[in-house]
């Protein structure tokens, strides 16, 4: 207990939460779930209690296997730990629209199936009008808030997020006359610290949910094993996946304010 407190102590606050914990907690409802309960006794409280007791040298002095599972068990959160960073950032590609070649068929398919569903804001806005006016007030509210998160032009990613963030370029584009990609880092040198900081919080965040759907989906796979955790990692995918449309949503407007701070108050630099 002694060592744990001192590498909380030393280990980022950030990272300790954010990185070291979920990876503990993933492994002991690994090693419990999926390899002690499994479906037959996926609900035994007791087995899992002695398991988990059996593998915690409570008392009586640290034996020779239990300093081996506890070694284990901090090998695979640390590795889990070191691995989610890579993993959020192939959903954050994913996410943008960003696909790479081999997954590009699927990603076409998919932006056509997007295409067919797409129905212009302002089409959405009257047919809730002739909901509400019918008495259809359910619909009416269903419709509006399908026409709050549907994009004026027609999609053009697979994803909403990747359709968000060329918006954003291209509103960039048109309103400062510069590319984003080509004045991205010359921006964070010249920034000032409140806009610098607003850009790090935003794009932290955004890594933040990509790594709660790594999370999600490894929780997901656990339930191969242990149902419960198929059912855990659903809803912690749903909950993650409306996170990432706020999180989108707050890195391209944060990123749209602070170019057109920056380039709208001087003179564009040749």
């Amino acid at each position: 207990m002694g060592l744990l407190i001192e590498l909380q102590k030393r280990i980022p606050d950030g990272w300790f939460l954010r990185r070291l914990l979920p990876a503990v907690l993933y492994v002991v409802v690994a090693v419990v779930g999926g390899g002690q309960l499994g479906q037959r006794h996926w609900n035994d409280l007791g087995l899992a209690r002695d398991g988990i007791a059996g593998t915690l040298p409570l008392g009586g002095g640290v034996t020779a296997d239990g300093a081996a599972t506890l070694v284990l068990v901090a090998v695979a959160a640390a590795g889990a730990a070191f691995a989610v960073p890579y993993a959020a950032g192939a959903v954050g590609v994913l996410a943008s629209g960003a696909w790479p070649w081999w997954l590009a068929p699927v990603g076409q398919r998919l932006t056509r199936w997007r295409v067919r569903r797409w129905t212009h804001p302002t089409d959405i806005a009257r047919e809730a009008v002739r909901a509400r006016g019918a008495g259809r007030e359910l619909r009416a509210a269903r419709l509006d808030a399908r026409r709050a998160r549907t994009a004026p032009v027609e999609p053009g990613c697979p994803t909403w997020s990747g359709d968000r963030l060329r918006a954003a370029e291209e509103r960039v584009r048109t309103e400062t006359g510069v590319e984003i990609t080509d004045e991205w880092s010359k921006l964070l040198l010249v920034i000032s610290d409140t806009s610098r900081v607003a850009l790090s919080e935003a794009r932290d965040t955004f890594g933040t949910v990509c790594e709660s759907l790594a999370w999600s989906l490894a929780v997901t796979l656990v339930g191969i094993w242990w149902w419960p955790a198929a059912v855990l990692g659903a809803v912690l995918w749903l909950a993650s996946w409306q996170s990432l449309r706020r999180a989108v949503e707050s890195l391209c407007r944060t990123t749209e304010e602070v170019f057109a701070l920056q380039y709208t108050t001087r003179p564009i630099q040749p």
